[in-house]
C-alpha cells in the first residue's frame, strides 16, 4: 500500500521512499497554526523541514538511519475548529500505530501534542513525555483557550501522563508554582549553563517508554531564530545531542513531535538544523537496544 503526499519524502533525493508497511519511521506533517500569540509561520514548518531534509547525507556520522525506512504521509487536515484537527491528528497516529511503527509529527504549533499523546495512551498504555522547550506550557488556559500552544503540557497532566521538562527558561508565576507543587521533573537551561549536563537525567521510576516533544525554541535563538517566541539563553546543538544520548539509554521511544519552526524566507540554516536533528535522532533510536534489529 502506498500513499502519495504533496510534500517531499524525508531525505527523498538519495533514497527511494519505502513501502508504507516497510518503514520504521512515519513522518506525519501537521501544518496547524491556530493559537499563535506572537510570531507567525509555524504552519510552514513541516514543508520547510522536509525540503531541507533532501540535502542531508544518508550517513549520520555513525550509521545510515534511512536503512530502517522513512515514510512521509500526506499532511493532516487542520482546517476547522481545533477539536476536529485533534481528531484528525489522532487518526493519523492511529494509522501508524496499527502498523506497529513509530509516529513522527512535524508541526505546526505545540498545540498538536495532546492529540498525538492521547491516541498513544489509548493504544499502548503507560509512557512518559520528555519535553524540550523554552517555555513550560503549563497554563490551564491562555487567551481564553485551553487548547493553546501554551497549554500543551497542562493537557498532558490532565491525562495523568508523567512529564519531564528540558531547557525551560520562561514561564508564568502560576506555572512556576505548579511545577513546584507537583514536583515536575526538570533540567532547566540555567541549570545546564551553570552545572553542565548530569550523567543521569530522568528520575528513578520515570517510564522506560517515552514520547519526545521538541519545541525548536529549546535551542538558543542564535541557532534557531525561526520560531514564534524565541527566548535567549537556550541550548546549543551539542547540549541537545548529549542530552538525547543520555535520556535514550535503555529506553524505548514510542513517538515524537517536532514543533514551532516558523521558517524565515532566505534563511535555510534553521530548517536544515531541525531536519538534521530529526535524522540524527532516528539514528540514536535505532542504535538504542530496544530498537536494534
Amino acid at each position: 500500500m502506498n500513499i502519495i503526499s504533496p510534500y517531499p519524502n524525508f531525505i527523498g533525493l538519495d533514497r527511494k521512499p519505502p513501502k508504507l508497511e516497510e518503514a520504521l519511521f512515519h513522518i506525519i506533517p501537521v501544518p496547524c497554526e491556530k493559537t499563535v500569540s506572537y510570531g507567525e509561520g509555524a504552519a510552514k514548518g513541516p514543508r520547510a523541514i522536509l525540503e531541507a531534509s533532501l540535502q542531508l547525507e544518508l550517513f549520520d556520522g555513525i550509521s545510515v538511519p534511512a536503512d530502517h525506512g522513512i515514510f512521509t504521509h500526506p499532511p493532516v487536515d487542520c482546517n476547522g475548529i481545533m477539536k476536529q484537527a485533534m481528531q484528525n491528528i489522532s487518526q493519523a497516529v492511529s494509522t501508524v500505530l496499527t502498523l506497529k511503527k513509530l509516529p513522527v509529527l512535524l508541526g505546526g504549533e505545540h498545540s498538536i501534542t495532546p492529540g498525538a499523546v492521547r491516541e498513544l495512551k489509548n493504544r499502548i498504555g503507560e509512557f512518559g513525555v520528555v519535553q524540550f522547550d523554552a517555555h513550560a506550557d503549563l497554563r490551564d488556559s491562555y487567551q481564553d483557550d485551553p487548547f493553546s500552544h501554551a497549554c500543551a503540557m497542562r493537557r498532558l497532566l490532565d491525562l495523568k501522563i508523567p512529564i519531564f521538562q528540558i531547557g525551560n527558561r520562561s514561564m508564568s508565576i502560576e506555572e512556576y508554582r505548579l511545577r513546584n507543587d507537583l514536583k515536575i521533573g526538570r533540567l532547566d537551561a540555567a541549570t545546564i549553563a551553570q552545572d553542565g549536563i548530569p550523567g543521569t537525567i530522568l528520575p528513578d521510576g520515570f517510564p522506560d517508554r517515552i514520547y519526545i516533544t521538541f519545541d525548536v525554541d529549546a535551542f538558543d535563538p542564535a541557532i534557531i531564530p525561526s520560531t514564534g517566541t524565541p527566548e535567549p539563553g537556550g541550548l546549543s546543538w551539542y547540549d541537545v545531542i548529549h542530552i538525547l544520548d543520555v535520556i535514550l539509554r535503555g529506553r524505548n521511544v514510542v513517538g515524537m513531535d517536532i514543533v514551532e519552526l516558523a521558517p524565515i524566507d532566505g534563511l535555510h540554516a534553521p530548517d536544515f538544523t531541525i531536519a538534521r536533528l530529526i535524522y540524527n535522532l532516528f539514528g540514536m533510536i535505532v542504535r538504542n537496544e530496544p530498537y536494534s534489529r
